[in-house]
């Protein structure tokens, strides 16, 4: 039975780097989906993945998202946008249909200003 883990951009663009200067010393390159995926995650990144795990971390901590039971995921997705204003942060906790308080959205505002 395979454990699930969740990371971030910050992790995958990681990865992915890693992955292709392995192969160009080895005289191979991405395939074309790999590249896009590379590049993606080179354009979008802008906290490297310790800040990132760290971001998460406070995040989860909050106490509205243990006491809402909001998924770990959520705080990735937190993460990888980075939201500046209340119309974000409404946005990535809409799908999971779980009601924000006012002081909720600061607080995860609060958060992202300090690593930006």
């Amino acid at each position: 039975m395979s454990e699930e883990k969740y990371i971030s951009l910050a992790e995958i663009k990681d990865i992915l780097t890693a992955e292709s200067e392995k192969r160009a010393e080895n005289g191979i390159e991405f395939n074309a989906v790999q590249k896009s995926a590379l590049m993606h995650a080179q354009t979008l990144v802008v906290l490297d993945a310790d800040q990132t795990e760290e971001l998460v971390s406070e995040v989860i901590q909050l106490d509205f998202f243990q006491s809402k039971s909001v998924p770990e995921y959520v705080a990735y997705r937190v993460a990888d946008c980075l939201p500046k204003y209340p119309e974000e942060v409404r946005a990535i906790f809409s799908k999971e249909r779980i009601p924000l308080e006012n002081e909720d959205i600061n607080s995860i505002i609060d958060i992202v200003a300090k690593y930006l």
